[in-house]
């Protein structure tokens, strides 16, 4: 078992989403190392229980490691002492996906708040909402209706205290509330008296 402050907050996280009753979607998981700069990351995406497949709303969480922390959170480890202590980049897409037409985006953003739980610091801040319309190709025949998407991105840091590097177990608390958060949030947008595609029409 890789013994690592980044292992142990992905750790918080899958078991804070978890008791949430959100469901992982395990095939859209990638942990990822820039080789050019060092930069660790990590995504994953989670639905409501019971939803098919693709699911009609879906959170996508990505947490960034960038390559200061790792120096940081290894001056510590060996005891030479750290200027800062090591911090993560935590990004949330809150994302309504497979509706049959032009989603009335006022109203579905309506439930996006304009900011998000705080991870142990300033709360997460929205960046930006995105109306997607997709198309069919000519390739395909263009004999399949448009498909509409609505995403709400999110994006904060989460400073680390020595307790949390010393005790890992500390993580968890930080990560509950957004865990809880996404969960009602994925809730309201299920909500909302939205027309959806088939499951078998292709998200992609």
């Amino acid at each position: 078992m890789l013994d690592h402050l980044l292992v142990d907050l992905i750790t918080a996280f899958r078991a804070s989403f978890d008791d949430a009753f959100l469901q992982r979607q395990a095939v859209e998981e990638r942990f990822q190392v820039d080789v050019f700069l060092g930069d660790v990351s990590f995504e994953t995406s989670y639905s409501l229980p019971g939803e098919e497949e693709p699911p009609r709303v879906r959170a996508d969480l990505s947490i960034d490691w960038p390559t200061w922390s790792q120096t940081a959170y290894r001056s510590w480890s060996i005891g030479e002492g750290a200027d800062e202590l090591p911090e993560v980049v935590v990004e949330v897409a809150l994302r309504v996906q497979r509706l049959a037409e032009t989603p009335d985006a006022a109203t579905i953003r309506s439930v996006f708040p304009a900011v998000g739980p705080s991870l142990g610091g300033e709360p997460l801040s929205r960046t930006s909402t995105t109306v997607e319309d997709v198309l069919e190709s000519e390739a395909d025949g263009g004999s399949g209706p448009s498909r509409y998407a609505v995403e709400a991105a999110y994006e904060g840091s989460m400073q680390f205290e020595e307790g949390h590097l010393e005790h890992p177990e500390t993580l968890r608390p930080l990560v509950d509330p957004l865990a809880r958060w996404v969960a009602s949030t994925l809730v309201a947008l299920a909500d909302l008296p939205l027309r959806f595609l088939p499951a078998e029409q292709p998200e992609r």
